[in-house]
């Protein structure tokens, strides 16, 4: 990942969270842990790819684990860590501002 520029807490935050997924798939992980498919049917419009991807970045971060079962086929799993439910807040404010975004009439800002 770069390295922050002006240092700034937002910023930092950004690093990890930026780009369009990211905050996305956290919030989906908030409610349990998920199968790589139960990602891909919850967010339909993002690539195996960008999600693969996605979730490296997470795990590096260490805001998501990532548990391999034993099992034949294999089973994989994806889990917010500790550290991971600290977005629990963010992504309710970004909820309501998202709410507050649809319901504003076009134009306006």
């Amino acid at each position: 990942m770069k390295d922050t520029v002006s240092g700034c807490s937002v910023e930092e935050a950004m690093r990890l969270l930026g780009g369009r997924w990211r905050l996305l798939i956290a919030s989906y992980l908030l409610d349990r842990p998920k199968r790589f498919n139960d990602l891909r049917r919850d967010i339909p419009a993002i690539s195996q790819r960008m999600l693969t991807l996605d979730l490296r970045a997470l795990e590096e971060a260490g805001l998501v684990s990532r548990t391999v079962y034993p099992t034949v086929p294999v089973k994989v799993e994806y889990a917010l860590t500790d550290d991971g439910r600290r977005l629990q807040p963010v992504v309710e404010v970004m909820k309501v501002f998202g709410l507050w975004v649809k319901g504003r009439p076009a134009g306006e800002g």
